[in-house]
């Protein structure tokens, strides 16, 4: 049975902040209520109208009933319904899988989905103290040590060793790297991130209240040159902290609703977004799955990958949309590399930041952004973009993306 899509209303995300960085003493619910609130009144839509609030997080440290508490801050009225989701850094676009699937069975008219981040503020944990400790040192576990709870090992040896499997280098890790860089700054450079970033006010100690608008991460004098001198991290063949992105702090939401109900109330979409997937695969396939995921939102749709406009693939590290693209261009790297055109065109992740919980929604959105500058150019025909993200443990999320008739 064919899916009904679903329109976007509005969308929009903080800036986002680096690792102990400006925005580091928000919580995760003050990032989403005010995010929410602006995407309410980008959409000109009475808070009471929503009938769902579905956010995700992946790292929640000491906040609880995160989306809950999102509802209720951003005026949204407290019978309303609201659920957290954790799917790793997949856990965005899950809520706005769920979301969408709770509009088309019917169960909400207008919903909220999203996701928050805040890794500055992840707490060590004391995980044996619950029944007290005898004479000796007492050991903290720090969360932000990444490993897969499955395998014990390090999400960057899981990369850098699948992109040795498919023949993907340091040095093509490094160079995308410092493409995400560039990319990001021309398109910054360009406004492009205006319509996506919106202000939030931040304590700046003696310097009172300021406003912070710009993404904090990237870095303008990265080259290839500098990136081969760092050192592999983890004792994994070729992820380095230069070839990946640091840890970030954010939040990304959008109002979504069936096309026909925007239709009847007067509301033109931004984007609709149809061909949902969640893949799943071994716990180690981190830089692969995004692949699968995005095979099946196509598959879902009837669209091929020569119909996509642009691609959207987290860069988790470097290696991920390295050697999702090489899978998705049937292993034929001179394929692979023309397919790259069309990936990440304003750089992505390794720039950006990848606060995990916020990322997903944030590729979502920055397609959706790009394919409308596109349709504004050009309104001939139908712009079309598709998004894969990978998380822990072998999962992957996926959705394509349509801007125009």
């Amino acid at each position: 049975m064919e899916q009904e899509d679903i329109a976007v209303i509005a969308a929009a995300r903080t800036p986002f902040g680096k690792f102990g960085g400006t925005l580091r003493d928000l919580t995760h619910p003050q990032l989403g209520a005010h995010v929410v609130r602006h995407v309410l009144d980008r959409a000109g839509a009475d808070p009471s109208s929503v009938d769902e609030v579905a956010f995700g997080v992946n790292l929640p440290g000491a906040d609880r009933s995160i989306a809950r508490q999102i509802l209720v801050d951003s005026g949204i009225p407290p019978e309303k319904v609201a659920y957290t989701v954790d799917r790793a850094c997949c856990s965005s676009l899950a809520a706005i899988t769920l979301a969408s699937r709770s509009l088309r069975v019917g169960d909400a008219d207008v919903a909220i989905a999203g996701g928050a981040e805040n890794m500055s503020r992840t707490p060590y944990f004391l995980t044996q103290q619950r029944w007290g400790h005898s004479l000796g040192d007492i050991t903290l576990k720090d969360q932000l040590v990444i490993a897969c709870p499955m395998t014990g090992r390090p999400r960057a040896v899981q990369a850098g060793e699948e992109a040795v499997e498919y023949g993907i280098t340091r040095e093509q890790q490094d160079v995308w790297a410092a493409r995400s860089h560039h990319r990001y700054i021309e398109a910054r450079d360009a406004g492009k991130f205006a319509e996506e970033i919106v202000a939030i006010d931040v304590d700046a100690g003696r310097q009172g209240m300021v406003s912070f608008a710009e993404d904090e991460a990237v870095r303008p004098d990265t080259t290839v040159e500098k990136l081969a001198k760092l050192k592999p991290i983890y004792g994994n063949p070729t992820v380095t902290a230069g070839n990946a992105p640091g840890l970030s702090t954010g939040a990304t939401a959008m109002l979504l609703t069936k096309v026909r109900t925007a239709e009847a109330h007067g509301m033109t979409p931004l984007a609709t977004l149809h061909g949902w997937s969640m893949a799943s695969g071994h716990p180690d396939r981190i830089a692969s799955i995004p692949a699968e995921a995005i095979r099946m939102a196509l598959k879902k749709t009837g669209l091929t990958l020569d119909d996509m406009d642009v691609i959207e693939i987290n860069e988790a590290f470097a290696a991920v949309p390295l050697v999702s693209s090489h899978i998705l261009a049937g292993h034929d790297e001179a394929a692979a590399e023309k397919l790259r055109e069309r990936i990440n065109v304003n750089g992505g992740a390794i720039a950006i930041g990848h606060p995990t919980g916020a990322t997903a929604a944030r590729l979502v959105m920055t397609a959706m952004y790009e394919l409308r500058r596109r349709y504004a150019a050009d309104p001939s025909r139908p712009y079309y973009g598709v998004v894969g993200i990978c998380g822990g443990i072998g999962e992957a999320e996926g959705v394509v993306v349509r801007v125009g008739a």
